[in-house]
């Protein structure tokens, strides 16, 4: 019974977050996944979940994609040639050490814009800014599968629109982590076990994910913005502290 509790929970809470922000199923999740399964089960199954969930919310915002391809490009275009690099940089680097870098500066960002009254609105473009931040994500998704971290940070600070930043990140985030599916297939991850467990957290994640859209779609610009930067302070915090303990 705690299995499926556990189970449950897991998957509500990633699709729940993940339709109503664009990202953090796999923070969410696995916090209660990895008490009931092996570390590359549970990664498996969180990435089959992300993708699914993802592109229900790419749906929501599929003409703020289309009016803009271009900056879309700017930042996923760059993380291509990036994910390879950093699936290189494993035998060099400490995937621990480095998500515990990534949780120091989710908390400290996150921290920071939470207590300011008003936040910063970089207005100018910055295609050269775009396209390395969306290089070192994909850096970071090969090396320690982190790839929404930065491009989510960088946007909450664009005066652009939810949907306007949700078409930049979210998108981002799904082909990444379709990518990193696609590559746990080819090492055999998914074991007949492992696709009964993803196909049971699949309507889960739907149904939450779809609650997590309806709420999405219910909030201001600034709000939304706001939410972004509240959720970069939390994933520090469960991030620092699953790989701490």
């Amino acid at each position: 019974m705690e299995f499926y509790i556990l189970f449950a929970l897991g998957a509500a809470a990633g699709g729940f977050i993940n339709g109503l922000a664009g990202f953090g199923t796999a923070l969410f999740t696995l916090g209660f996944f990895l008490q009931i399964m092996p570390p590359i089960q549970a990664v498996a199954i969180v990435l089959i979940m992300s993708v699914v969930s993802g592109v229900q919310g790419l749906w929501t915002v599929r003409y703020a994609m289309m009016e803009k391809p271009k900056r879309l490009a700017r930042f996923l275009v760059p993380a291509l040639f990036g994910i390879p690099l950093g699936i290189a940089t494993l035998s060099i680097l400490d995937p621990k050490i480095l998500k515990l870098l990534i949780a120091t500066l989710l908390i400290i960002y996150g921290g920071f814009f939470s207590l300011r009254k008003s936040l910063p609105k970089l207005e100018r473009p910055t295609p050269i800014i775009d396209s390395i931040v969306g290089f070192a994500a994909g850096i970071l998704g090969g090396a320690a599968s982190l790839s929404g971290a930065l491009p989510t940070m960088w946007c909450a600070l664009r005066p652009w629109t939810k949907s306007e930043a949700r078409a930049v990140f979210q998108p981002f985030n799904v082909t990444v982590l379709s990518l990193a599916a696609i590559m746990f297939a080819f090492k055999g991850f998914y074991t007949g076990e492992t696709l009964v467990l993803v196909a049971a957290s699949l309507p889960i994640t739907i149904l939450f994910a779809q609650l997590g859209i309806f709420i999405f779609k219910r909030l201001e610009d600034d709000q939304f913005r706001r939410l972004l930067i509240a959720l970069m302070l939390v994933s520090g915090l469960i991030l620092a502290v699953r790989e701490l303990v």
